[in-house]
């Protein structure tokens, strides 16, 4: 097992374990001992979706009771389109209904929106109470479960409303990757190609080489760069921003798919626009963007979209980083460095247009 420790607002651990992957006793059996030592409380309520919930509900539901606590479950349908207010106004009046108290814990297991959704959440009933984070995605346990970044979306866009609220504890079976579909695990690989592109050349090459044997080793590399990150900047007003490398394009390709595009494969897609608008700058060189193209292809993860250029341009006018008419985008030098660049819209209207031609 591999522990990292994020020293923020709220300090707290994030546990990986492999146990689970070879046939012992992984965390999402042991989730409600560990959750009870770090949070106490009584009331632990369950927010998972709902293929989540058919496959590791009863498994974790089983550990908090057996921890102690008078437990209930809220599941909504799976899906980005499930991230809305209508969503979490029934997940606040399920907790209000359960009778939770600050002394409480919500407890979220499953991938990035059911962490979002819970987190946001947490942050709100009764204007805090006590969050663990179980992923069961590799998306979720490489990144969106780091952080405190919590949030539901708005029809204009993605993530618009939310809040910075770290959880008190973060818990990584790697055994639950085993149930994902190959392209939900791919979409956790273009976060770690992003990390790697971005901070750690390193890492960038590991990825070159089989990843299954070394996941709990490789989880724990980026989740010690998010660390690193949000220990710097929690609240995302300065370096902190290094992350979205991919995100502004990525972003604009959710909400004009209607989310059919994954989070996962959108940032993909804006990794290697925003590398060859970088390259045709000259801000990088032909060689950084090729090795960035074929990391996304190794992934099996998409290079490029339908959605026309006037589309995402239109997208990033709502996009919540977007500063009076300027936006930052992160864009390479070389692998494992990055740099901010400020544009004004119409400069990043050139930009995208251009990182898109072919």
């Amino acid at each position: 097992m591999r522990s990292v420790d994020v020293n923020v607002s709220k300090n707290y651990s994030v546990l990986i374990d492999s146990s689970g992957a070879s046939g012992g006793v992984g965390l999402l059996s042991q989730a409600g001992e560990k959750i009870a030592a770090v949070c106490g409380g009584e009331k632990a309520a369950l927010v998972t979706d709902d293929t989540v919930s058919e496959l590791y509900g009863d498994t974790v539901e089983q550990s908090l009771k057996a921890a102690g606590y008078a437990t209930t479950r809220f599941v909504f349908p799976h899906g980005e389109q499930s991230k809305n207010m209508a969503t979490y106004v029934s997940l606040l009046c399920a907790l209000t209904e359960a009778n939770l108290t600050r002394s409480d814990v919500v407890v979220a297991l499953g991938g990035g929106v059911v962490g979002d959704m819970a987190g946001f959440a947490a942050a709100t009933y009764l204007r805090g109470i006590k969050f663990t984070q179980i992923p069961t995605t590799l998306l979720a346990m490489v990144d969106s479960s780091v952080g405190g970044k919590t949030a539901v979306d708005l029809p204009a866009g993605k993530n618009q409303i939310g809040a910075f609220y770290q959880p008190d504890l973060v818990l990584c079976d790697v055994g639950a990757l085993k149930t994902l579909p190959d392209e939900i695990f791919h979409d956790g690989c273009a976060e770690m190609i992003k990390h790697g592109a971005i901070l750690s050349a390193e890492l960038f090459e590991l990825l070159k080489e089989p990843i299954m044997p070394q996941m709990e080793d490789i989880i724990a590399r980026n989740v010690t760069i998010k660390r690193d990150i949000v220990v710097a900047d929690e609240r995302d007003t300065g370096i902190r921003q290094i992350l979205n490398f991919g995100h502004t394009i990525g972003h604009g390709i959710e909400k004009h798919s209607d989310y059919g595009v994954t989070h996962g494969k959108a940032v993909a897609i804006g990794m290697v626009i925003a590398s060859r608008g970088a390259a045709r700058m000259g801000l990088c060189s032909e060689d950084c963007h090729r090795e960035i193209v074929e990391a996304v292809r190794r992934y099996q993860l998409p290079t490029e979209t339908d959605i026309s250029p006037e589309s995402l341009i239109e997208a990033a006018f709502f996009d919540k980083k977007r500063s009076g008419q300027r936006i930052t985008l992160i864009l390479p030098e070389r692998i494992g460095k990055c740099a901010a660049k400020s544009f004004s819209m119409e400069e990043l209207a050139n930009f995208i247009r251009l990182g898109m031609s072919k």
